[in-house]
């Protein structure tokens, strides 16, 4: 049925074909008329087939509204993240991540949490090419949570540019067996920014962004921290 409207109607199915988009329901039911008024009266469509053509087109449509209703319901919880993200402004948070920043000499810090005992502790930091600039062996120590202070230099000593960096870490107990790590970033929030993939993101005031959903914690900053700042 389909295909014998759109044969009847070639110059308007290759204009539709050029733009590469679908018939939409008005399109379609002007085509559908359009068949209905020059079918043959000696050989009419079988209307089984007109009737399933008809529930075929009703089900496309229905898909359509639900993807737009989708959409639409995406785009409601996008906003609704960003409304809720602007009550983080000027607060301190603690999120998951392992982001560096070195911007005029500074170098941020980085919080790690042990789950277990390590006799070892290796620290492994990339820029953001993801190239290894720096490894470095710390000592062992016990369960717990730690900060872990870069100093912003290579290997060799030489000083890095400033920019963004990230640091992994991987321990091991006194068997050798490996030694769960998690890691973890602190500061100021000033500014909320939402990605291209639609991911909400906090900017803190060393320059690193940690996204809404890993925030752990979140702490009023004092007045006086704030002016100093």
């Amino acid at each position: 049925m389909i295909e014998s409207i759109l044969q009847s109607q070639g110059a308007f199915a290759g204009s539709e074909a050029n733009s590469s988009k679908a018939l939409d329901k008005d399109a379609f039911l002007r085509l559908l008329v359009t068949q209905l008024q020059h079918q043959d009266p000696l050989n009419p469509m079988d209307d089984k087939q007109f009737i399933a053509q008809l529930a075929q087109f009703s089900s496309l449509e229905q898909m359509n509204n639900i993807a737009a209703g989708i959409t639409k319901l995406t785009e409601q919880a996008a906003s609704q993240d960003m409304l809720s993200a602007a009550a983080f402004m000027g607060k301190e948070v603690v999120a998951a991540g392992s982001g560096l920043s070195k911007e005029d000499g500074a170098v941020s810090s980085v919080d790690f949490t042990l789950q277990g005992a390590a006799t070892e502790v290796r620290v492994f930091v990339y820029d953001s090419t993801n190239n290894l600039v720096r490894t470095e062996k710390l000592s062992g120590r016990a369960a717990g949570t730690y900060s872990y202070a870069w100093d912003g230099k290579d290997d060799q000593g030489g000083s890095l540019p400033d920019g963004r960096y990230t640091v992994t870490f991987a321990a091991t107990d006194a068997e050798g067996t490996p030694v769960l790590v998690s890691t973890a970033v602190s500061g100021r929030v000033t500014a909320v920014e939402r990605t291209d993939d639609g991911v909400t993101r906090l900017r803190l005031a060393d320059g690193r962004t940690v996204a809404l959903s890993d925030v752990r914690t979140v702490t009023e900053t004092s007045t006086a921290a704030t002016e100093q700042e």
